[in-house]
């Protein structure tokens, strides 16, 4: 049995660029088995597996180490690969059944805009070895907070975050599952940066981060009194996310383009 399955870098105009995802298209659901080592198959930070569902899409993201609660990129891919292929009409609202509850995604002009749960952010005490982890300064750490289970930490300048190079081992022994990191931007059109590590689950450096907008929204619109951002997330292939927040949600926008289709030749 052959499975259709598709590459997209998400989270920008042009190919080599934003954040690939794999995905996966599936008549009925899969096993996790079938899942996980598609997965490790593809080898992107996710791989998104998708259903029909209850009138919209079962839709479940694994890396290549785990399955995971939340993913903007592939949720932006796999809407972006519905309407591409005719499986769903170019003017139809995307619905997602997710781990995170119904995720939608639709088409605004030219970009695809998520709407995402937004995160509570929790002020946490100094993370021992977390400034080693990063590869800076305890001095270049300004604030440190938990969301969900990963931890958000606000760096002095952009500078310092665009030139980090971290120990992914020490990293991956600290209390939290990922590390955002971000700082004000001093760029114009962009408000803030970010960079995303996550060696726990299997990726070192995700390229580009919709799940952790979802709490750097918040974080930045609190801080400078808007409610609409662009941000950049500087990793080394890049994308920008255009961001809003509306009480309890993100609406995250961006751009996806296809660089590969196939069939999986594999039996789910």
């Amino acid at each position: 049995m052959s499975v259709p399955i598709y590459i997209v870098d998400a989270f920008t105009e042009h190919a080599f660029a934003g954040n690939p995802a794999a995905v996966c298209l599936l008549e009925q659901p899969a096993s996790e088995q079938f899942m996980s080592q598609t997965a490790v198959e593809m080898n992107l930070s996710e791989t998104a597996f998708l259903w029909p569902e209850n009138g919209g899409y079962r839709l479940r993201w694994f890396t290549p180490a785990a399955e995971v609660k939340l993913c903007g990129h592939a949720t932006l891919a796999s809407a972006h690969t519905l309407w591409e292929t005719g499986r769903l009409p170019r003017d139809k609202r995307a619905e997602f059944h997710t781990l995170s509850g119904v995720l939608t995604a639709e088409r605004e002009g030219d970009r695809i805009t998520l709407c995402f749960p937004a995160y509570e952010l929790v002020p946490a005490e100094p993370i021992p070895g977390l400034a080693a982890a990063l590869g800076v300064e305890e001095g270049d750490i300004k604030e440190v907070f938990f969301y969900a289970d990963n931890a958000l930490v606000l760096l002095r300048d952009e500078a310092v975050l665009r030139t980090l190079s971290p120990d992914f081992a020490a990293l991956k022994s600290l209390p939290s599952r990922a590390v955002a990191v971000t700082a004000e931007s001093g760029g114009e059109g962009i408000d803030f940066v970010s960079r995303f590590f996550a060696p726990g689950i299997g990726v070192n450096e995700d390229p580009v981060t919709g799940s952790a907008h979802t709490a750097l929204a918040p974080f930045w619109a609190d801080r400078l009194k808007r409610r609409e951002l662009t941000a950049y997330q500087a990793s080394r292939r890049g994308g920008t996310l255009q961001l809003r927040l509306s009480e309890d949600k993100v609406f995250l926008s961006g751009h996806a383009v296809t660089v590969v289709s196939g069939l999986f030749h594999a039996r789910p």
